[in-house]
């Protein structure tokens, strides 16, 4: 069995976000192009936010696969962890607000910003 390794951001027990990367089976296909199951989706949106884009902390309002189309990007934690995402690269978004708890911007979520003088364009595929 062939696998890849896809980062998740997920919220911690604790509330926090945090990333892990997941391992995605890759049983189909032929042993030429190696495919995953198919995996339901949502719908997808393009996104494109101009140079200097930066976010406050937020949370991932649905879970979603974000891939970089153009550009890079930088996802920060509340811990000081950040990743750096480019062309070709995605990870899963899941770090949801804890049910019943109510948005703190010093303790939940993550942002993101762009690095360089190139656009960003990604990609949203809802779960």
């Amino acid at each position: 069995m062939t696998a890849l390794t896809l980062p998740v951001l997920f919220t911690d027990v604790d509330g926090r976000a945090r990333f892990r990367d997941d391992p995605v089976a890759l049983e189909e296909g032929s042993p030429l192009a190696r495919l995953s199951a198919l995996q339901a989706s949502g719908g997808c949106q393009f996104r494109r936010s101009p140079v200097g884009f930066a976010s406050d902390f937020h949370c991932t309002t649905t879970p979603q696969w974000l891939v970089v189309l153009q550009g890079r990007m930088e996802i920060g934690l509340q811990d000081g962890t950040t990743r750096v995402f480019g062309p070709g690269e995605c990870f899963y978004s899941n770090d949801t607000l804890p049910e019943g708890a109510s948005f703190d911007a010093q303790r939940h979520g993550h942002r993101s910003r762009l690095l360089g003088d190139e656009a960003l364009v990604t990609l949203f595929v809802r779960a």
